[in-house]
């Protein structure tokens, strides 16, 4: 009998957890590992899912039509015209992203860095990882150039990449690939034979929203297949729904026959009473719409602020474009980390924030890079309260324009991490500088 495959439980949910167990005890810590986002649920969300609670029989595989046809809506608002014939829904983007691997088959690409589940899921199939950088400010979609290299070598050694996987935009970075690497991934993928999975949960958490992430369904429709779900933009991480789009093309029919194939021996259906929600929310009526705006700024203007903190340190940080994630790279201050801290890598600095001072974050090993790499990821979705009430006043700062950096426990949270910062590097870090209220 085969040896069950070995994974390591995932790095976000394992750093929440044993920070949770500090909190517990007493400790003070301030977690900033997970990508949670914590905001509180909209009302008229909760009230649809409280109205759907009667929803207890099965219903499709693929999802209920309402909610096919409100993701396939959602889609064509963003220039992806979609058919809700070819709309799978599922308990959250992540299974549907294990089960799209399963009903592609083969070895995987995947960037470097990229989402710490991309390469278990990959393991969990009995599949290779391809792994390939990404460039420089471009995270989550691999260097076409460098995809063309790996893929015509993995080949040549006898294995059997079918599928890449991106993210726009990407988490660990924050940043968005340009829509010109976009284009040639998809040309690159198309050349190799390549299905396209691309995930794309952090769509609408973009800042600049004149200047949104490319989907690369725009440039290889025939063989991109589209993820996203509401965890990230509505903070519904606990609804866990998701939503997959198949291309119209003989390849996306007979992909979508085996995914439906392929979640009806594992989850059977989406939640009957959560798809009622998500269908109202996928349509966009303006209380969404303007839920949404109202996060988007809110993780921008503590994004930037932790960000000032990590560059003033003396990390080297490429622009966050999107999401609540911060990538920053301590290599300048290696050999003072070193002599007075004995750090020497991603873990090291992990280690050193988390148990002596009380700041969770994410090595970049984590995310597939070397131990040796001196980056670490930070996400600021856990610091806007630890109740709905605070929670909600963030949003509502946002909302209406005033700085959430006024709120005194989100100003207390980015103050202790510029002092964990001066401690650890030295550096004169600033106090949150001052607020200016927007005109």
């Amino acid at each position: 009998m085969p040896e069950p495959t070995a994974v390591p439980m995932s790095a976000t949910l394992a750093a929440d957890e044993a920070l949770a167990r500090r909190r517990r005890a007493g400790e003070r810590v301030l977690s900033m590992a997970s990508g949670e986002i914590g905001l509180p649920v909209l009302p008229a969300l909760r009230e649809r899912l409280a109205a759907a609670a009667c929803e207890g029989a099965y219903g499709p595989v693929a999802g209920s039509d309402a909610l096919r046809a409100a993701a396939a809506g959602y889609w064509g608002r963003r220039g992806l015209a979609t058919d809700p014939g070819l709309v799978v829904a599922g308990p959250g983007s992540k299974p549907l992203l294990f089960a799209l691997l399963l009903a592609v088959g083969g070895d995987v690409v995947v960037p470097v860095p990229s989402w710490v589940s991309y390469a278990a899921h990959a393991r969990l199939v009995g599949a290779r990882t391809v792994p390939v950088p990404a460039l420089p400010g471009e995270g989550g979609v691999p260097d076409p150039e460098r995809l063309r290299e790996a893929v015509t070598l993995a080949r040549a050694a006898g294995h059997d990449p079918r599928s890449v996987v991106v993210t726009v935009p990407d988490n660990p970075t924050g940043t968005v690939a340009s829509p010109g690497t976009v284009r040639r991934l998809a040309a690159a993928a198309r050349e190799l034979d390549l299905v396209v999975v691309s995930d794309e949960i952090y769509c609408d958490l973009v800042y600049d929203t004149s200047a949104p992430a490319v989907s690369p369904a725009l440039h290889a429709p025939e063989r991109t297949v589209v993820t996203t779900g509401l965890t990230k933009n509505l903070a519904l991480g606990g609804w866990r729904t998701g939503v997959a789009r198949l291309p119209d093309s003989g390849l996306g029919r007979a992909l979508h026959t085996r995914l439906v194939s392929v979640a009806s021996q594992i989850w059977s259906s989406p939640t009957a009473p959560v798809q009622t929600a998500a269908a109202y929310a996928f349509g966009e009526p303006p209380e969404i719409t303007g839920h949404v705006a109202a996060s988007r700024r809110l993780h921008e203007r503590v994004v930037r602020a932790v960000a000032g903190l990590f560059t003033a340190a003396g990390a080297t940080l490429a622009p966050v474009r999107a999401t609540c994630y911060l990538y920053p790279d301590f290599e300048p201050l290696r050999a003072r980390l070193a002599a007075e801290h004995g750090v020497h890598g991603g873990d090291d600095l992990a280690r050193l924030l988390s148990e002596r001072h009380g700041v969770g974050v994410l090595p970049a090993s984590a995310f597939g890079e070397s131990g040796r790499a001196l980056r670490i990821r930070a996400a600021t979705s856990r610091l806007y309260g630890d109740s709905d009430e605070r929670r909600t006043a963030a949003l509502t700062a946002a909302l209406t324009a005033a700085d959430p950096l006024e709120l005194p426990w989100i100003r207390e949270s980015v103050e202790r991490i510029g002092e964990v910062l001066a401690g650890v590097t030295g550096a004169a870090v600033p106090a949150v500088p001052a607020v200016t209220p927007r005109s």
